[in-house]
């Protein structure tokens, strides 16, 4: 079994990264998982949060995504993103915009679901959506109080 796997991360903007490492940490829907060579192949739903890949020379990059979907294969690890910025790049301004659409989707699912009589689930999914963004602003040192809630 080969120590690396190739690990492809892209979102709609931008090819964020490309490069082989030893593993990668995912915030799954269905629970956080570590991708490492030699995995079972599987699709995953990513909700918000920090993907950590560890490369071949032992140093760690960490990236922040609003959700999306990573494929694994026993030797690679493609990621498309709804949205991703490396750690380092996520300002307070970024994240603003970032929760603004949580919000955005939140209000949808609740609109849908009272004009509709039904849709209980949509609304805990865009209400969990919410509270994955903002547990990702504190973790990361941002406020998540700071953004601006869309009419």
């Amino acid at each position: 079994m080969a120590d690396t796997m190739q690990f492809d991360l892209v979102s709609p903007e931008r090819r964020l990264v490309s490069v082989p490492v030893r593993e990668v940490r995912l915030p799954g829907t269905d629970g956080d998982l570590t991708a490492m060579p030699g995995h079972v192949p599987t699709i995953v739903t990513l909700r918000p949060g920090i993907v950590s890949v560890l490369a071949e020379g032992g140093a760690q990059s960490d990236f922040a995504v609003t959700g999306g979907f990573a494929e694994i294969n026993a030797d690679s690890v493609s990621l498309l993103a709804e949205r991703g910025h490396p750690r380092e790049d996520i300002t307070q301004e970024i994240f603003n915009e970032m929760m603004q659409d949580a919000h955005r989707k939140k209000k949808a699912a609740q609109d849908k679901a009272e004009q509709h009589s039904a849709g209980e689930d949509i609304v805990t999914g865009a209400v969990k959506l919410l509270a994955d963004m903002e547990a990702l602003g504190t973790h990361i040192g941002l406020d998540p109080r700071q953004a601006t809630i869309p009419d």
